[in-house]
């Protein structure tokens, strides 16, 4: 997999590709990879199928300096994340609060870990 993102003032936003599958992603802004509230930084990590007590099926990501359970999950909203990463099929605005929003997410997902496997990379540019 691979994930190629482009960064915002307020959030940071990207096209995950999986073989021909594309969606986009929606994580927190970089502020230098700060747990909790910023993006992962670019790199290759492994993954691996999670079934997570808060986000149920998940990708997780190993690996991330500094930071642990950083997943793939589904969710609309910056604040549905904690450093993770949100798939959906398009870049929305669907709240009041000026930050794009990604939509039909748990669709997008579901999709996602179809084809992603039990285990793979995924390199982030």
């Amino acid at each position: 997999m691979r994930l190629e993102r482009w960064t915002r003032n307020n959030c940071t936003l990207g096209i995950l590709s999986c073989g021909t599958f594309q969606c986009f992603t929606l994580e927190l802004p970089d502020l230098d990879n700060q747990p909790d509230i910023s993006c992962i930084p670019p790199g290759k990590y492994d993954y691996y199928f999670r079934d997570s007590p808060k986000n149920g099926p998940v990708l997780e990501l190993r690996n991330v300096p500094n930071r642990t359970y950083i997943q793939i999950h589904a969710g609309n909203f910056t604040s549905d994340i904690h450093g993770c990463i949100l798939v959906g099929d398009s870049i929305k605005f669907l709240n009041n609060d000026e930050i794009p929003d990604i939509a039909n997410s748990r669709n997008t997902h579901n999709r996602l870990l179809e084809l992603a496997g039990k285990s793979g990379v995924i390199e982030i540019v």
